[in-house]
């Protein structure tokens, strides 16, 4: 396969799967991780392509926000995982944040229906799985409803979460990088989430590996903030060091 080709099936593939990644590519294509490197170069170099840490997503994709359940369709064993090995940092008749987000909904399924719990969300499908839990005290919080992520934000939101001492906050993001930090598509999104952050003794960031290295529109904190990464075994030993470096601690489930 000549590299012209070879590159229009990358940007196929990176179109249809949303992002690719260098290893995946060189076993697919039976060449090299620098070829591949030197491939999406060429491609990010034409405005087709936008390299991220280890391959590359659409051009566009930075700022898009699939919708709800395309979101929860993806890396759907990984979310399990991070969900099931969340509930250790549950804490025994506790109070707890649980932002929006697919891995976060996870968690709020996977709590057992005996927990006695304090929990405060403001999204909805984690409130709508907790409402038939009887030792769990739901406490909603209230704002504008964004339709894309089911989510409360602005004003009413933002008040209702400086009012609050949590112990621990899980924590959802739509990227997470060492240098770019925690972002998301959405500033009003992001504006909720610094609060949630700030409303925590403890903040718990479950992030499948397939968010390392993506960046969007709206940054809305460091890795330094969070005291523990739960992600999958997509993250490489290696940057998984790199992120402990820096003082979180990392769980690969």
């Amino acid at each position: 396969m000549y590299a012209p080709e070879r590159q229009q099936e990358i940007l196929r593939l990176a179109q249809e799967s949303g992002r690719v990644d260098v290893l995946s590519l060189a076993e697919e294509f039976q060449v090299t991780a620098e070829t591949v490197r030197r491939d999406l170069k060429t491609l990010d170099r034409a405005g087709l392509l936008r390299r991220v840490h280890g391959g590359a997503i659409p051009v566009g994709r930075l700022d898009f926000e699939p919708d709800l359940a395309e979101r929860d369709a993806v890396a759907a064993d990984e979310k399990d995982r991070i969900a099931q090995a969340a509930l250790a940092e549950v804490p025994a008749d506790g109070n707890v944040i649980i932002d929006a987000g697919t891995t976060t909904a996870r968690l709020a399924a996977a709590l057992p229906i005996d927990s006695a719990l304090t929990v405060v969300t403001h999204a909805l499908p984690v409130a709508a799985r907790l409402a038939d839990h009887p030792g769990i005290a739901l406490h909603l919080v209230g704002g504008r409803v964004r339709h894309r992520t089911r989510a409360a934000v602005d004003a009413w939101a933002l008040g209702s979460y400086g009012e609050i001492s949590a112990d621990v906050v899980f924590l959802a993001t739509n990227g997470f990088s060492p240098d770019s930090g925690l972002t998301t598509p959405d500033l009003a999104e992001a504006a909720v989430k610094r609060a949630v952050v700030k409303a925590a003794r403890r903040v718990v960031l479950l992030a499948d590996s397939g968010k390392f290295g993506q960046q969007h529109f709206a940054r809305f904190g460091d890795l330094a903030d969070v005291d523990l990464l739960i992600t999958d075994t997509g993250l490489s030993p290696d940057d998984a060091r790199s992120i402990e470096s820096r003082g979180t601690e990392v769980v690969r489930a």
